[in-house]
């Protein structure tokens, strides 16, 4: 995979503002391009993007080195570029403020809904680990990852690895449904496999995390098999993935293992630089991740 970074300052970026990137896009294809994404999206051309993952900052819980984003003004453009049947995946948590959460998850949620998005799901990225805890509240170690929908996901490979107790026994019962008539009809006992689909609620091994991210540099780096794994879900190969906060490249190399097509934007020239090196030069990573078709 070509990756070539726009490692663009801010005096620099005015100067290259009219390039028209929707007349070119292919250009940006593969690219770690360092700007302001609220300013760089509105060049990517309307529904041409298949899936969005990203882990935006929020609350200002980390330190970001002074910057910003207005959160409607990504929200509107990310709605635009996503394609119809697209899937957008919004990693998020609250802060505590003055003893109360401060809902930020939710309410970009319900303005993601207001732009006519599809809320599709509500899952949980669970940590084993927790920082600052509170001696009023149970530990935090979670953050949403909120799956949206342009309409209905026109891809999902659902990750077959939990292991079922029951293998090997038949399903309990028969299974029966309703008809239109009002009479049932009966589907015969399957046994059950070794494994069964996911649940909504991820559970992952952030050991060595706070490691990975200063070695990186960068203060909120997620790990590669959470980006690795929505990929899987949501695309095909060769689909075209956006993260809009790229930071240290993460989902640029999940893409580089998965083959698929790949835009990063990242308003810090440190992390461009960072994100660009670390995926020219990632290898594939082994995961447990077992795909299978569902029966």
């Amino acid at each position: 995979m070509k990756t070539r970074l726009w490692t663009i300052n801010f005096a620099a970026f005015k100067r290259i503002q009219g390039y028209n990137m929707r007349n070119n896009f292919d250009e940006f294809i593969n690219e770690v391009i360092c700007g302001d994404s609220a300013v760089i999206l509105k060049k990517i051309p309307d529904k041409s993007i298949d899936c969005i993952i990203t882990s935006p900052p929020y609350d200002n819980l980390r330190d970001y080195k002074g910057f910003t984003f207005i959160f409607e003004n990504i929200a509107t453009e990310i709605c635009r570029v996503l394609k119809d049947g697209g899937v957008l995946i919004w990693i998020v948590g609250d802060a505590t403020v003055g003893g109360s959460e401060t809902l930020t998850s939710f309410k970009q949620a319900l303005y993601f809904q207001s732009l006519g998005l599809n809320c599709h799901d509500t899952m949980i990225y669970q940590k084993n680990n927790f920082s600052n805890p509170s001696r009023t509240r149970y530990h935090q170690i979670f953050e949403y990852m909120f799956i949206f929908s342009r309409g209905a996901p026109k891809t999902f490979n659902p990750i077959i690895d939990r292991k079922n107790v029951y293998v090997g026994y038949s399903s309990l019962g028969e299974n029966t449904a309703r008809k239109a008539d009002g009479s049932f009809s009966t589907n015969r006992k399957r046994t059950i496999g070794e494994y069964g689909m996911r649940y909504n609620i991820w559970k992952g091994n952030t050991a060595g995390q706070e490691n990975m991210c200063k070695h990186l540099s960068h203060p909120a780096q997620f790990p590669l098999w959470l980006a690795k794994d929505h990929i899987l879900s949501w695309t095909k190969e060769n689909d075209i993935v956006l993260d809009p906060f790229c930071g240290s490249g993460t989902t640029g190399c999940a893409c580089k293992e998965l083959k698929r097509r790949f835009i990063g934007i990242e308003i810090e020239d440190t992390y461009c630089q960072i994100a660009r090196e670390r995926i020219k030069n990632h290898k594939y990573q082994y995961d447990s991740a077992l795909q299978l078709p569902l029966e």
